[in-house]
């Protein structure tokens, strides 16, 4: 079983972004900050964190565990458990994760409070933190 923990952190709403991932597995313990590149507000940009830590579990050929998300988005794992947004606004994002959970095995998505996300929180504000610093007029 692959466990995958993602935040993202808001400069503004909308405002610049990033996001943050953890992997945690037997033999793995990976942790990415990334910085998105558009401004978006910050429920757009937890769909983005998960679509991100899908793409890098997709890319680097890890798709083959069963899968178990967690994100202290309640937005997200609702729209994610019941497959249904109801703002047609993060529709995109619902079909893009969709699509990409095609590659696992299996998998659920869990909700945990703030205070059972702070590794993968860090990583969001890290990814923010530099999406400012490569772009100063954003902030």
């Amino acid at each position: 079983m692959l466990r995958m923990y993602t935040d993202a952190s808001t400069k503004a709403d909308p405002g610049p972004s990033g996001v943050g991932l953890v992997f945690i597995s037997e033999g793995l313990h990976k942790q990415l900050a990334i910085p998105l590149k558009k401004e978006m507000s910050n429920h757009e940009a937890e769909f983005e964190a998960v679509i991100a830590g899908l793409n890098y579990l997709v890319e680097e050929q890890l798709a083959s565990h069963d899968l178990l998300m967690f994100s202290d988005s309640k937005i997200v794992v609702t729209a994610v458990e019941r497959n249904y947004v109801k703002n047609q606004k993060f529709r995109q994002y619902l079909l893009t994760i969709n699509q990409l959970l095609q590659h696992f095995p299996s998998f659920s998505m869990q909700w945990i409070p703030e205070a059972q996300n702070k590794e993968a929180d860090h990583f969001a504000r890290q990814a923010l933190q530099l999406r400012l610093k490569a772009n100063p007029s954003s902030s």
